[in-house]
């Protein structure tokens, strides 16, 4: 098939959890026999340019990209208090990217336009008069739900006030969305009774992210234990907010009993107020250069998300490393997991702080549960076989 996969972001090279999720599958359907093109919103955070991308993967995709400025300005932002629209949406929305979209529509048939994410959706009047394509939405989060999750947690009443008016727009436009495409594809199992739920009538299915095994080595001879790690990209609001959390409520208790630990930050776009952060054994280390490499040199990885959706990378790459993962049950959504088997879940400052001593005094848990970890990736997160369904989902539409 002949697909046209259109991103919200640049997906290569993969920098952080959305690009990965979407490179790994342009990966696995060119692998299953597909012809895959690329169409790619650049945006302040990732500018790469295309001359400055991988030759050959410019090749391998046809691969093209336009600019928006998706950044939050005071007075559009503002102004759209007064309209019914979702400015999380509109600030994806630009006629330069449109026609080139269209343009490559009138140029080749597509059998499938996959869109990838909520924020790429404005464009599918286009793609309609433009194509007899399918279009399939693949869904990464239902995307609502995390601004209402960071509403609940929210003191300040503005900003409360605020983040609810966004869930509520972006609830009412995922909602008037779902039955304009041919089909969706779904992250997690969640997300698929979610939008049942919300009245989608259209084919859904559910394919998970993946992950090519060959290119995540369990490698324990050079790892800190015990240590601690957390890796995210900090200009995603969830990951900040968990780290405030964290830092805030447990770190100090995991301090006081383990005085010589160390924790680990790394991660794209470290906000100011940890970069200058100076508070003991808090080691932050902004973007690293191999993900794999650092993952493998550190012993437990936290992940102490408190709003967010999806199915979250990292926590699928650090299982496929073999790593011990202490995680929030909201972290861990979508994951086919086994609390205490091959993941610690801990929700509360108490749980968190108890499941840190556990795994920082007793090892032999912690490598067992990393094993187990590694098997859970290996039987079920193989980005082959997870292609291959959707290939197959395709194949139905048509």
């Amino acid at each position: 098939m002949k697909i046209l996969q259109v991103c919200s972001k640049v997906p290569y090279p993969s920098k952080d959890g959305g690009s990965i999720a979407m490179n790994i599958v342009t990966e696995g359907l060119i692998a299953c026999g597909n012809q895959v093109t690329v169409l790619a919103i650049r945006t302040s955070k990732n500018n790469i340019k295309d001359e400055e991308i991988d030759p050959e993967y410019r090749r391998r995709t046809s691969y093209r990209s336009v600019f928006i400025d998706t950044s939050v300005k005071l007075l559009p932002a503002f102004l759209n208090l007064f309209s019914s629209k979702s400015y999380n949406v509109i600030r994806f929305y630009s006629r330069e990217f449109e026609e080139t979209l269209i343009s490559l529509l009138i140029k080749e048939n597509f059998d499938i336009v996959q869109l990838e994410t909520l924020w790429v959706t404005p464009y599918v009047e286009a793609i309609r008069k433009n194509s007899r394509a399918k279009i399939v939405f693949r869904s990464h989060n239902v995307e609502y739900s995390i601004w209402e999750r960071l509403a609940d947690l929210t003191y300040n009443p503005l900003k409360k006030s605020y983040l609810k008016l966004l869930a509520s727009r972006l609830k009412k436009y995922e909602q008037c969305m779902l039955n304009k495409y041919d089909g969706i594809a779904c992250i997690t199992e969640l997300d698929v009774l979610v939008f049942k739920k919300l009245g989608c009538k259209v084919p859904l299915t559910h394919v998970p992210f993946g992950i090519n095994l060959t290119e995540y080595q369990p490698d324990a001879s050079n790892t800190e234990v015990p240590s601690l790690f957390h890796i995210g990209s900090m200009d995603w609001m969830p990951n900040e907010e968990a780290i405030k959390w964290f830092l805030k409520n447990i770190w100090a208790k995991i301090q006081c009993n383990y005085p010589d630990l160390n924790l680990y930050l790394a991660g794209r776009n470290m906000p100011s107020w940890l970069l200058e952060l100076n508070m003991k054994n808090v080691v932050v280390l902004g973007e690293v250069q191999d993900s794999v490499a650092f993952m493998n040199s550190k012993q437990i990885m936290v992940v102490p998300l408190q709003s967010g959706g999806g199915m979250r990378v990292k926590i699928i790459e650090g299982m496929a490393l073999g790593k011990m993962i202490i995680a929030t049950a909201i972290a861990a959504e979508g994951i086919a997991y086994r609390n205490n088997v091959n993941i610690r879940i801990a929700d509360s400052e108490d749980e968190f702080e108890q499941a840190i001593n556990h795994c920082v005094t007793n090892k032999a848990f912690s490598d067992t549960i990393g094993k187990n970890a590694r098997a859970l990736v290996e039987n079920n997160y193989d980005n082959r076989e997870i292609c291959k369904r959707l290939s197959e989902f395709y194949q139905t539409l048509n």
